[in-house]
């Protein structure tokens, strides 16, 4: 007894002052430990993208290199993850409450840089660098015994851009494969810098011409084809292009092939090459065959290096945002959000901001039907943001709906925007609260390009429709052929909070009419 008395009168372990030592000791352990978007937000904090989009990390066993290319699901609920190394890997329990529960096990290897997965049928199509093959497993032990080419008719001389990037397969039942030129400059083995079909018979159909680099390939809603193309030769800045059959998308290195029987008969004759140091929709007023980007990504500020897509199709399961386009960056580890309408027959629209925060450069992706964003990623060959050198990240909608703007339409006199939620009337109608440029890029055989041709339109009114769902923006002067940058910076929705982001490029092609 007379130890403890003197314990505690000594300042020992039991007195007043060692307990709120040790109180104060546990609350900065507690605070350094408390997630940041938690520790320092209070009621009245600005949101953020994990309000609305959470993000959950798979843990990948440090003996795999999981630099992910292409993902897919199958239908016994496991997730097929392809590697640039050639792997194949089969995640279980993708959708567990705590991605740290999946396992992963080896399906494949000795493929050659994986980046597209399509399953179908029993068998996991896989489009190599060199070939489509599918894969099946016979006996049942969980790795594939049987390896089949599907079609292998483009070629590759060892050039370390030789990309090939597949489809999942169109309402047709074909595969699509985009090819990266040689070097990313010119064309020295067959079809490089092309788009194919691979029929469900294993035939290849020239679809289109003017690859450069692609980063990725995907359809929209209508079930159309897209891919991304990166910044460089006859690439200002990252594009989302339409694969629209027959034509040429913008680089010509690898037009020589037009020689060919089977692409002539497939696509006709070879189109007129563009003039280096003009501008997109001017050389698409001469070439026929050309179709310009549907969305240009601002270099640097909309990432740089574009990659990725999925639309999607959930039927509001990831939101507000239904038939919508996700492409992810590579470079700066991020997931854009692109809405597309047509002009004149032709894909135009604006880009967003979507999620940022990916362990490693966003390749491969996959939006599930139930409403689960797969994004793999890799920084071989170009730094990421993200540190990690391979990663397989999930994003889930909260079921909170983000205050952004949904929808960027062109008009003949300006934009209609449309909210995801409803907006205050008097900062949507206040000119100030926006702030307009344009500026486009030049297209020429030298590599990139920066932003030319600027101008800075005035905003003459901002009228609110009556549910506040939609402002329209009449403008003094749009500019066909260059991308229009919005900041809404000073718009609040009604519950006086501020657009999640606020930043919107829209690339007009073209003035509606």
């Amino acid at each position: 007894m007379s130890d403890q008395t003197d314990s505690r009168t000594s300042g020992g372990s039991g007195t007043p002052e060692a307990n709120l030592t040790r109180f104060l000791r546990y609350v900065v352990l507690a605070l350094a430990f408390w997630p940041a978007s938690t520790a320092v937000r209070g009621a009245d904090t600005e949101p953020v993208e994990n309000d609305f989009y959470r993000m959950a990390s798979f843990e990948v066993p440090k003996e795999i290199m999981l630099e992910a290319g292409g993902v897919e699901l199958l239908p016994n609920g496991e997730l097929a993850v392809s590697t640039r190394r050639g792997e194949i890997w089969l995640v279980d329990k993708p959708f567990a409450e705590s991605p740290t529960d999946a396992r992963f096990k080896r399906f494949a290897h000795g493929l050659h840089e994986v980046l597209g997965l399509a399953y179908r049928d029993g068998w996991l199509y896989a489009t190599q660098r060199g070939e489509v093959t599918r894969l099946r497993d016979d006996n049942g032990d969980g790795q594939a015994d049987l390896f089949e080419t599907v079609n292998d008719d483009w070629q590759i001389s060892g050039d370390y851009h030789e990309y090939a990037f597949g489809s999942r397969f169109d309402r047709d039942g074909n595969i699509w494969v985009v090819l990266c030129l040689t070097g990313s400059f010119g064309s020295d083995a067959k079809y490089r810098g092309w788009c194919l079909r691979i029929t469900p018979d294993g035939k290849s159909i020239p679809t289109c011409s003017g690859i450069r680099s692609p980063g990725g390939i995907g359809m929209n809603a209508e079930g159309e084809m897209f891919y991304t193309d990166n910044q460089g030769p006859w690439n200002g800045t990252c594009g989302l292009k339409h694969l629209s059959p027959g034509k040429f998308v913008g680089h010509p290195g690898g037009n020589r092939w037009y020689d060919l029987p089977e692409v002539q008969a497939a696509m006709g004759p070879r189109p007129k090459d563009p003039q280096s140091g003009s501008r997109f929709m001017t050389e698409a007023g001469t070439i026929p065959e050309y179709e310009p980007a549907a969305v240009l990504f601002p270099y640097g500020k909309m990432g740089k290096s574009a990659s990725g897509i999925v639309c999607d199709t959930t039927e509001g399961r990831f939101g507000p945002f239904t038939g919508q386009m996700f492409v992810g960056d590579q470079s700066d580890s991020t997931v854009m959000r692109c809405f597309l309408e047509k002009v004149d027959g032709h894909y135009q629209g604006a880009c967003f901001p979507f999620r940022e925060g990916f362990g490693s450069g966003c390749v491969g992706m996959l939006l599930t039907d139930t409403g689960t964003l797969f994004v793999g990623g890799t920084n071989r060959g170009w730094a990421s943001r993200g540190q990690k050198p391979g990663s397989l990240d999930r994003v889930v909608w909260t079921g909170k709906t983000p205050f952004e703007i949904q929808e960027m339409r062109a008009k003949p006199d300006g934009f209609e925007l449309k909210f995801t939620q409803p907006v205050d009337p008097k900062s949507a109608a206040a000119i100030d609260s926006y702030q307009l440029e344009t500026y486009g890029y030049i297209y020429q055989a030298q590599y990139g390009s920066p932003e030319v041709d600027q101008t800075h339109p005035k905003i003459v009114s901002a009228t609110v429709s009556p549910d506040q769902l939609t402002v329209r923006l009449v403008v003094d002067s749009l500019k066909a052929g260059n991308v229009h940058e919005l900041i809404s910076g000073g718009v609040r929705s009604a519950a006086g909070q501020p657009l999640l982001h606020k930043e919107a490029y829209y690339t007009l092609n073209r003035i509606p009419q």
